[in-house]
């Protein structure tokens, strides 16, 4: 009997163990099942069904072995996925959330569109996630807060919307966090403070708002951190002295505003281990953006002892004061941009002062000395502290020997306007700031103003190029057709408008004349620099089949970066002067471009100064019931006798921009009392940005070889953007245009959109 009973236990016990391991065995299939169902589910949403896509993903294949599929040793699950770079075309399965032992997700530029799938928080072991540049959209998916063991989340570069989480501080894993170029808004959580592990945090190209929260100077081992692009505002925290591993920080193309030597000081100086004895010595810090905000005041010295720096952008403020010495301590400074600020006084020589292919000083007023290449004009001497003590002597001297010269100058002057037949009236703002040339050394310089030489023609002048030999380069002579009404008048306000004003993106005065001609007749000429890809107009309207044409038609980028410089243009002249110029004559004729395809914004002739932007004037040297404008470009409200204003000029400039995206003229003949050029755009928007763009442009993207859909939809995007700028700037009413300081912002969104 007892033997019969442990015969009857050891056959149970048996048998146990044979259920057990039947069922052990059956359950890694049903598992390994599992994975395989969610990958064929999930590959027939990313191909929309296209069977020829991911061909390795099939049933004569183990899964394990599929494209992008990686399974662990062990229960032979899937642990990570990866595919990237293909023009997939498709949508995220729920499914995914099947693949419950996966780590890695990378899904990199698919051409993705739709949502996050919700089941995406399944991932309980999920360590990386990746759905950079695809066109994904709605809002990120609170489920994610269950991965909480997450380490690194990229979702840049979609068309993701809503806010940053505030969730995400509950991530304690977390090093990566890259949201930058989507649609989210609201303000930065104070709650990102929280990840401790943090090490990268990219937000920028959103259209965040409020301040920089200090909470972010919590993150002390925070290397790269951007928040440029976005609507933020107020002052840099001070908290961000905490932040001594960073080695990014680029919070450019914001609203921020206040001294940085109040803000930062203390935060970029402890940003260095000073344990250590000298100065600066190990400071982290490698690239520092600033561009593009409100920042004003000096330009603080303590930026010289960041050592580390490779890159250093301070451009479009209003920084002012002289350059700091310091910076020349740069050693490792392969870039620097101080352009478009209101800096004066001497350049440095040393260090990354010297060489002149990266730097950027263009844009700020009075700068002297540097380097030669530089062409900045001489500083002035100060004088020795020997002379001082016989100063009073010279004084009296020079007053005597001043005074006789003045009386015999006088005189001479009387005595030769008695016999002058004709008067030659002042030249406002020239007088003695350049060399001035005559009519026969300028009737020599175009070969007597020959036809073969003439490069433009306008109502008051005709332009031709030459060579004077002052000068190395060829150069533009602009002859007033003193016939014309209003020539004089167009003459005095360039002269005045251009000796007040210097720019990267302007047209340079090199020299004037007022004189007689051979017949003796008054002569006006004004001598720019020469040009010598022409204007925007021959290169936008020109035509393949014109054989007298040697310029190709003009690339996305090309256009862009002009709109650009224009932009840049007319924010110096609308904000950057202490009398506002109004151009009152944008158009494509008037955009002239160099060596280079830098573009420059010439012809002042109908420019009129304004005492402030946002005040319209109401002078009558303001109004515009003398101002004729161009056909096309000229604002209504001018039309119907309203005041010059900047926003006349932002009119003027959107009606060029869409004629740089459509290829057409504003006076094209489809164009009537019915439908503009802006009408013709603002409607076509709408139904596909290929219906109005320049076909040029469509042709360049389609026979590209090698282009993939993805790298098309972003100048399609790219192209939607553009026209869209033009639109708001030409809107009827002016308070209702955009504001230059945005139509820049926007731009460069495109431009880095359009990079590699």
């Amino acid at each position: 009997m007892a033997l019969a009973i442990i015969i009857f236990l050891i056959s149970i016990a048996s048998q146990a163990s044979i259920n057990m391991l039947l069922t052990t065995t059956m359950a890694m299939p049903l598992s390994s099942e599992t994975d395989k169902l969610a990958l064929l589910t999930l590959k027939d949403k990313l191909t929309n069904g296209d069977s020829n896509v991911l061909p390795s993903w099939n049933e004569s294949l183990h899964f394990c072995e599929w494209q992008g599929v990686t399974c662990g040793r062990r229960h032979k699950r899937v642990s990570a996925l990866h595919l990237q770079n293909q023009d997939l075309g498709g949508t995220l399965a729920p499914s995914l959330g099947n693949l419950t032992f996966l780590k890695k997700l990378n899904l990199t530029d698919l051409n993705l569109y739709g949502q996050i799938p919700r089941q995406v928080g399944r991932l309980k072991k999920l360590q990386i996630l990746s759905f950079q540049q695809n066109h994904l959209h709605g809002e990120i998916p609170m489920e994610l807060i269950n991965c909480s063991s997450l380490k690194k989340i990229d979702l840049s570069y979609n068309n993701l919307t809503g806010k940053v989480p505030s969730w995400f501080g509950s991530m304690m894993q977390l090093t990566m966090l890259e949201l930058g170029f989507n649609n989210l808004v609201g303000n930065i959580p104070p709650t990102l403070g929280n990840l401790s592990s943090l090490d990268t945090l990219y937000l920028a190209g959103n259209n965040l708002e409020g301040p920089i929260i200090h909470a972010l100077g919590r993150l002390s081992n925070l290397e790269y951190l951007s928040l440029s692009t976005n609507n933020l505002s107020g002052q840099v925290p001070n908290a961000f002295y905490n932040l001594s591993n960073l080695q990014v920080l680029d919070i450019s193309n914001n609203k921020l505003v206040g001294p940085i030597s109040s803000n930062l000081h203390l935060a970029f100086l402890n940003l260095s281990v000073f344990v250590v004895a000298s100065l600066g010595a190990c400071s982290a810090l490698t690239e520092l953006y600033l561009d593009a905000n409100f920042f004003h005041g000096n330009i603080p010295s303590f930026l010289g002892s960041l050592r580390s720096l490779e890159f250093l952008g301070l451009s479009n403020n209003s920084f002012s004061g002289t350059i700091p010495y310091e910076l020349e301590n740069l050693t490792q400074l392969n870039a620097l941009d101080l352009s478009n600020n209101q800096l004066y006084g001497k350049v440095p020589l040393g260090g990354i002062f010297s060489n002149i292919t990266v730097i950027s000083l263009i844009g700020n007023k009075d700068l002297c000395g540097g380097i030669p290449q530089l062409n900045f004009p001489p500083c002035p001497k100060l004088p020795s502290n020997k002379h001082k003590s016989s100063r009073k002597k010279k004084i009296i001297l020079i007053s005597v020997i001043g005074g006789l010269l003045i009386s015999f100058i006088i005189f001479v002057s009387i005595y030769c306007f008695m016999r002058k037949p004709k008067k030659l009236p002042f030249l406002p703002s020239l007088e003695h700031k350049y060399l001035r040339v005559s009519y026969g050394e300028l009737h020599q310089a175009t070969n007597g103003f020959s036809s073969s030489n003439l490069v433009g023609t306008g109502s008051f002048r005709s332009v031709y190029r030459g060579t004077l030999v002052h000068f190395e380069r060829p150069v533009a002579v602009k002859v007033l057709n003193l016939q014309t009404r209003g020539a004089s008048k167009s003459f005095m306000a360039e002269c005045k408008a251009l000796g007040k004003i210097k720019h990267r993106n302007l047209i340079n005065i090199l020299t004037c004349c007022l004189s007689v001609d051979y017949k003796g007749d008054d002569f006006k000429a004004i001598v720019f620099e020469f040009m010598p890809n022409g204007s925007l107009e021959t290169l936008l309207h020109h035509t393949i089949e014109d054989s007298e044409s040697t310029n190709p038609s003009l690339n996305l980028m090309q256009r862009v970066n002009i709109a650009l410089d224009v932009a840049f243009a007319l924010d110096y002249l609308h904000n950057d002067l202490e009398e506002a110029v109004v151009h009152c004559d944008i158009k494509r004729s008037n955009v002239l471009l160099d060596d280079d395809m830098v573009a420059h914004l010439g012809d002042f002739g109908l420019a009129r100064f304004v005492h402030g932007v946002a005040s319209h004037s109401s002078s009558d040297k303001g109004s515009s019931s003398v101002i004729k404008g161009t056909i096309g470009y000229v604002p209504p409200e001018y039309g119907a006798g309203g005041s010059i204003s900047a926003k006349g000029d932002i009119y003027s400039y959107g009606i060029l921009l869409l004629e740089i995206v459509t290829g057409k003229r504003p006076t094209d003949g489809i164009f009537g009392e019915d439908l503009s050029l802006h009408k013709f755009c603002k409607m076509a928007i709408l139904k596909g940005i290929s219906e109005i763009v320049d076909s040029r442009l469509l042709i360049a993207i389609d026979e590209q070889e090698g282009r993939r859909v993805t790298q098309q939809q972003n100048i399609k995007e790219c192209l939607e953007s553009f026209a869209m700028i033009g639109v708001a700037c030409s809107e009827e009413f002016p308070t209702q245009r955009m504001n230059i300081k945005d139509v820049i912002m926007e731009l460069h969104a495109i431009k880095h959109k359009l990079l590699p």
